[in-house]
């Protein structure tokens, strides 16, 4: 080994010990190798152990899943929530909708879409002939922000692992992006959600299909033409 090699191999494991010391400290203790992909979330009891679920090759259920976010703590919304609202509906649906984050009914009572937007929710599934029962139903963000501010970056980073392991579960042919936060947080784009609506787009390897919130309908009752463009490409895709 050449001098220059072995210095460099020296400065590696320096900056290694550092790196596991600092994790040490933040509450991790157990590192799952680069080649498999880890859910990592605090326990349940608020300790500092942390749950890390190795995830190749089996891909939990949405049972497994939801189990294992209990307790988590990974952003600063977990210090204010009532509630963790994972998800509802079909585990093996063919459509998933994905909204923005609960709101303040939902994160009393666990569950998506409840109160006046859920109502309009069911009346869009309705006219799809579709139900709760035919589809899944989450949020990119399982945790309420407060005054129901737009989630942060490290929000969304702490979270959206969340969501792709659901997909993973769920396996769906398509997605129904509800709103302007969840469609471009997905796409990860900043163009209006006017623009992207009605255009069919992707998201880890599933044809998703944007269109307004069911909140944005209830103070614009004008865009429920529109949404149902939109629905009305996601049945025909449905059906095919």
């Amino acid at each position: 080994m050449t001098d220059k090699l072995y210095h460099e191999c020296r400065e590696l494991i320096s900056q290694s010990r550092i790196i596991l010391e600092d994790l040490k400290e933040w509450g991790y203790d157990r590192i799952i190798p680069a080649t498999a992909t880890a859910l990592c979330v605090n326990d349940s009891a608020g300790t500092s152990s942390v749950k890390c679920v190795n995830q190749a090759p089996q891909i939990l259920s949405l049972e497994q899943l939801e189990q294992n976010i209990q307790g988590c703590s990974l952003c600063t919304l977990s210090k204010e929530r009532k509630s963790i609202v994972f998800g509802a509906g079909n585990p093996r649906a063919d459509l998933v909708l994905v909204g923005e984050a609960p709101g303040r009914e939902e994160d009393i009572k666990g569950y998506p879409f409840v109160g006046e937007a859920g109502q309009l929710l069911d009346k869009i599934l309705f006219a799809m002939r579709l139900s709760r029962e035919d589809v899944y139903i989450c949020n990119v963000i399982k945790c309420r922000p407060q005054q129901n501010r737009d989630p942060q970056p490290n929000e969304i980073s702490s979270c959206e692992p969340f969501l792709k392991q659901q997909l993973m579960a769920i396996k769906p042919k398509l997605i129904l992006a509800l709103g302007r936060f969840a469609t471009q947080t997905l796409l990860q784009t900043k163009e209006p959600i006017s623009r992207l609506r009605g255009q069919w787009h992707e998201y880890e390897g599933i044809d998703l299909m944007p269109t307004f919130h069911p909140a944005y309908l209830l103070r614009n009752p004008a865009g429920k033409r529109e949404v149902w463009e939109d629905v009305k490409k996601v049945i025909s895709k449905l059906n095919h």
